[in-house]
């Protein structure tokens, strides 16, 4: 991309000549696409929504035709020629699609003069990286008659802010109706009230499992009324804990919901045989994430359950992250194994169980998406970054899935992107027979909300899908 000049300075109409030029580079990134649908009001999905371009004539998003055209008009008015520039008149003929990640070359000639009005006609052209021509056209302006020599405004930092999707999320799944949810154990007013939120806004019908004095006590001192709130009276969390996977196990809830114990202690109750909870499959955890740096929501996982899995460990939970992705509308979610490099390393177990997790995929042993990796987390959430490196790759730039090496690296790319980066953040566990509603002390309101919709999602995808 060019460096605007620290200083702008023009040529006037008796300087110029004909075949005087002036060029500036641009690559197109998937915020300049947002920003100038912003700006503009063009919504067009075949800009802004991968799924309906990628069955377009183009087969994925391209630019606004006119943000080449923005580009022409910056090089006339800062560079030839340049600052107390009248644009007239502008043709554009649209050759080729521009795409994430294309560097376009825009240059302007001059190819006439009109002395007797000081008008300048100057050739426009677009190219990419390829050499292909992507526009042209030609444009009329009036040149300045004074010389203007001064230093450029620093533009202000514009930040894309993603508008929340949680109204949009519960206009989805309302229709659905609430589902039936043990709630384990919400005996701080944090749990508590996340469980009265969900029910209030027609998600869920919550069973409180815990010791009722010590609810009732909660809700007392945080002004939260239990009225018309089912409860399942136990003595402390490790029974209630028991009692919810009971209840699960024996279908009288479609979900969990954790409360105020700690996460090993709920897991523990629901991988008890007894509880009749447990799948094939080992449970594992989800964030469904919603950033303003990427087009839609994603996936990170495991970061919650699973410390170090083995190959056969995270083919499982590729699997689960799969089926989450199907539940919430992705037909066929992209998944890419994430490793510190996008080539295989025998020195480098991540990148190893990325390749052997791609050749299980070929041989379908795991199904139902498209997976590739290793990819550096670059190359799996920016077209820009794999274009540069050379790597051709359906999942690459567009990944609805980050499956991470472990633990730790997931926690802190989920935690980075909440904190730092504005995430929206739902969480939920699947592997068992109901989905398991798994959050912090220090998530918020909306993400409680936001991962009883997800569970709600997942709970009526379990009714004509088993798992």
């Amino acid at each position: 991309m060019s460096i605007a000049p620290a200083m702008l300075s023009n040529r006037t109409f008796d300087e110029l000549a004909i075949g005087d030029s002036a060029s500036m580079q641009r690559q197109l990134t998937q915020q300049d696409i947002q920003l100038f649908a912003v700006m503009s009001g063009d919504i067009n999905p075949a800009h802004l929504d991968a799924d309906y371009a990628a069955a377009t004539q183009f087969q994925g998003v391209i630019a606004h035709g006119m943000w080449g055209g923005a580009l022409i008009s910056a090089v006339l008015g800062t560079r030839l020629p340049g600052p107390g520039t009248v644009y007239l008149g502008q043709t554009l003929k649209f050759r080729a699609p521009v795409r994430v990640g294309d560097q376009v070359n825009v240059t302007v000639t001059v190819s006439a003069k009109d002395e007797a009005k000081r008008r300048v006609t100057l050739a426009c052209s677009c190219v990419n990286q390829h050499g292909q021509m992507v526009i042209e056209g030609e444009a009329s302006v009036l040149a300045p008659t004074e010389k203007v020599e001064r230093p450029a405004t620093t533009l202000p930092e514009v930040r894309l802010l993603a508008a929340n999707g949680l109204p949009q999320l519960l206009q989805h799944v309302l229709p659905l109706g609430p589902i039936r949810v043990a709630v384990v154990h919400p005996c701080d007013a944090l749990s508590l009230g996340g469980a009265l939120d969900a029910h209030s806004a027609g998600l869920i019908e919550p069973i409180l499992v815990a010791p009722r004095a010590k609810l009732e006590a909660v809700a007392a001192d945080a002004g939260l009324s239990l009225e018309g709130i089912a409860i399942e009276d136990v003595p402390h969390s490790h029974a209630a804990a028991a009692r919810a996977a009971q209840m699960g196990g024996q279908g009288q809830v479609q979900a969990l919901m954790k409360g105020s114990l700690h996460t090993d202690e709920l897991v523990s109750a629901v991988l008890n045989a007894e509880a009749g909870l447990r799948t094939k499959r080992r449970l594992s955890h989800c964030f469904v994430m919603q950033t303003p740096a990427y087009p839609r929501p994603f996936i990170i996982t495991d970061a919650a359950i699973n410390i170090a899995p083995t190959l056969e460990q995270k083919a499982d939970i590729v699997r689960n992250a799969i089926t989450l992705a199907h539940a919430i509308g992705v037909e066929q979610p992209r998944v890419a194994i994430l490793a510190a490099v996008e080539t295989v390393n025998p020195a480098m177990p991540a990148t190893l169980d990325a390749a052997a997790l791609c050749k299980m995929a070929d041989r379908g042993q795991i199904t139902g998406g498209v997976l590739d990796g290793p990819l550096a987390f670059d190359n799996a959430v920016s077209a820009a970054a794999a274009l540069t490196k050379g790597i051709q790759s359906p999942v690459a730039g567009q990944a609805d899935v980050l499956l991470v090496p472990d633990l730790e690296s997931g926690n802190m790319l989920a935690k980075q992107l909440e904190y730092m980066g504005d995430a929206a953040t739902a969480g939920v566990v699947l592997g068992a027979k109901l989905p398991i509603v798994l959050t912090s002390r220090a998530d918020s309101r909306e993400t409680r909300i936001a991962s009883c919709a997800i569970a709600v999602l997942l709970a009526h995808h379990f009714r004509s899908n088993p798992p």
